[in-house]
């Protein structure tokens, strides 16, 4: 699986690595550009997941606000509800094609 923006590979797993929620592949923290990521301002809580951390991509001149999201640290129900810990995963938004 791959993540594209900006006519780039951001981010490429095998979709066996990756845990599919909600209508979101989260990629494992480990296949994302992370210099890519800057920590976005926005707040959010998932009342099942916790909380969660948006990131802005920046590439250059391009910026994507909110482009990708994690949940560093998961409520120990959320590992439960899905049996993976998937703390750190990375989501991409809407501006990022996620395919195989």
């Amino acid at each position: 699986m791959q993540a594209v923006w900006n006519d780039h590979v951001i981010a490429q797993a095998d979709k066996a690595d990756l845990q599919y929620l909600e209508g979101n592949w989260y990629f494992p923290p480990t296949s994302v550009q992370q210099e890519l990521l800057q920590n976005s301002d926005t707040p959010y809580t998932c009342p099942w997941k916790g909380r969660c951390q948006y990131f802005n991509l920046v590439d250059g001149d391009n910026t994507l606000a909110d482009g990708a999201f994690c949940y560093p640290e998961l409520l120990p129900t959320a590992i439960e509800r899905v049996h993976k810990d998937f703390s750190g995963y990375i989501v991409f938004t809407e501006g990022v094609e996620v395919r195989e």
